[in-house]
C-alpha cells in the first residue's frame, strides 16, 4: 500500500509564490494531498504563519511544536480524534478542526496555555452533540472570542461558569459512551473490510472497483483512508497501449562521427552572434518561466540548454573555453544570454573602436600574418657576378 506523506518536492511545489524557497516560507497550503501524517514541516518551514492541511487523512496532531510563529492552523476534514500537542504554539490565534472525529471534548483543556487563541471551530465533530458542549468550551478557554464562528458574549461566559461542574460530569459520561461505540465501530469496520477483500479475490480489477463503490460503508476514519486508497489505485492504472500507434521518436543528439546536431525541441526564438573573441547565444525564453526549469551545459564544440526538459542544442564552429563561459538572465524580458569565449579568438580593445573597426583590425592582422609567411626570395642568393667568380672551372 502507498503511504501518503509530506515530501520536500511537494512542499517546494506548493511554495512557488516564494520562488520555491521553503526556509523563509510564511504560508503553506497542503490541502487535498491525502497526507496521513504531519512530518518534516517543523524542520523545513520554521517561519510559517499560516498552515493549511484541510481535506487530508491526518489522524494525529503532532510535530508542530517548533512553529513558534504559527498564527492560523487549518486541520478541517481529517481523521483527528483528540486535540493534543498544540501547547507550544504560543502565537496560535485561529484553529479550525471542522468535520473531524473528535469525541474527547475534555482534550480542549490542552489549549489553555495558548493565550493568543481567539477563534476555535469544532463544527461537525461528535463532541458538538454533547449537552453543554458550548458552555464547557467557553468556560475552559476564557481567551476565546469566537466559537464555531459565533461571538462569545460576556453574559454567556458568566452563565456557563455557574453550571460548569455539572456540565463537565455529564460530558465525561458522554465521552465514555462514545468511546465504547467507537471501539465497536473499529472492530465492525475491520471485519467488513476483510470480508469485502475475500469476496473480491476472484474478481477482475474493474469488478473489484465496482464492488467496492457499490457496497455500503460507515462514516469512520478507517473507511476514509480506504476510500482514498481506492482513488489512488484508479489513478495509478496505466492507459492501454495502442498496438497500431507509431513508436515514440527518440531524440538523437550526436551523429555517428560524434558531431553535435543543432536541435530546437522547445521551438523558441534565439539570436546567435559570432564575435572575433567569443560566441553569444541569446534565448528568448518567456519572462515568467522559473529559472529552476533551465539547465545550461557548455562544451568545447556545442552548447545545450534544457527548457522544461526540452533540449535546445547548437553546434559551434570553433572551440570555446567552458570554464570562462557565463550566463545571465534579464529581469525585464526574462531572456537568457550565454557568453562563450573562443579558445583561439582575437582580443579586441573596446576603447576607441566600434564593431566595424574591430573587424578591420582582425582582417589587417590576418594580412600581416600572410605576409610574414611568404618566402623572401631576394635574400636567398647574392649578386650574379659574385656567383660566377665562385664557380670553379669545369674539368
Amino acid at each position: 500500500m502507498v503511504r501518503f506523506a509530506v515530501t520536500e518536492e511537494l512542499v517546494r511545489k506548493r511554495s512557488e509564490h516564494n520562488e520555491r524557497m521553503i526556509g523563509t516560507l510564511q504560508e503553506l497550503s497542503l490541502h487535498q494531498e491525502n497526507i496521513e501524517k504531519i512530518e518534516h514541516i517543523h524542520n523545513w518551514c520554521k517561519d510559517l504563519k499560516i498552515l493549511l492541511l484541510q481535506s487530508n487523512l491526518i489522524s494525529k496532531i503532532e510535530n508542530l511544536w517548533k512553529l513558534k510563529k504559527l498564527e492560523y492552523l487549518n486541520l478541517a476534514i481529517n481523521n483527528i480524534e483528540i486535540i493534543e500537542n498544540l501547547e507550544k504554539l504560543e502565537s496560535l490565534q485561529k484553529l479550525d478542526l471542522t468535520l473531524n472525529f473528535i469525541g474527547d471534548l475534555t482534550s480542549v483543556e490542552s489549549l489553555r496555555d495558548n493565550y493568543n487563541l481567539r477563534e476555535l471551530i469544532l463544527t461537525g465533530n461528535p463532541c458538538t452533540d454533547y449537552p453543554g458542549y458550548r458552555e464547557f468550551v467557553v468556560t475552559v478557554l476564557p481567551q476565546l472570542t469566537q466559537l464555531d464562528c459565533t461571538d462569545i458574549t460576556r453574559t454567556e461566559r458568566i452563565l456557563a461558569a455557574k453550571c460548569f461542574p455539572d456540565i463537565r460530569q455529564g460530558i465525561i459520561q458522554r465521552q465514555v459512551q462514545y468511546k465504547i461505540r467507537r471501539d465497536e465501530q473499529k472492530i465492525r469496520v475491520m471485519q467488513q473490510l476483510e470480508e469485502d477483500a475475500k469476496a473480491r479475490q476472484h474478481l477482475s480489477d474493474e469488478e473489484r472497483t465496482k464492488h467496492f463503490w457499490d457496497s455500503k460503508s460507515e462514516h469512520s476514519p478507517e473507511m476514509r483512508v480506504e476510500i482514498a486508497r481506492q482513488h489512488s489505485k484508479a489513478h495509478e492504472i496505466p492507459p492501454t497501449c495502442d498496438p497500431l500507434a507509431p513508436p515514440k521518436r527518440t531524440l538523437k543528439l550526436f551523429s555517428s562521427s560524434g558531431r553535435a546536431f543543432c536541435i530546437n525541441e522547445p521551438k523558441i526564438d534565439f539570436h546567435f552572434r559570432d564575435k572575433p573573441d567569443s560566441f553569444e547565444l541569446e534565448l528568448l525564453v518567456y519572462r515568467f518561466l522559473d529559472t529552476a526549469h533551465l539547465s545550461i551545459d557548455v562544451q568545447p564544440n556545442y552548447v545545450r540548454v534544457s527548457v522544461k526538459k526540452k533540449i535546445f542544442q547548437l553546434a559551434l564552429d570553433e572551440e570555446v573555453k567552458c570554464d570562462e563561459s557565463t550566463s545571465q538572465r534579464s529581469d525585464i524580458t526574462g531572456h537568457l544570454l550565454i557568453k562563450m569565449p573562443k579558445l583561439h579568438g582575437k582580443i579586441v580593445k573596446e576603447s576607441g573602436f566600434n564593431s566595424k573597426d574591430a573587424v578591420k583590425v582582425v582582417e589587417k592582422d590576418k594580412n600581416n600574418d600572410n605576409k610574414s609567411k611568404c618566402v623572401d626570395y631576394r635574400n636567398i642568393v647574392k649578386d650574379c657576378k659574385d656567383i660566377e667568380d665562385e664557380i670553379p672551372d669545369l674539368i
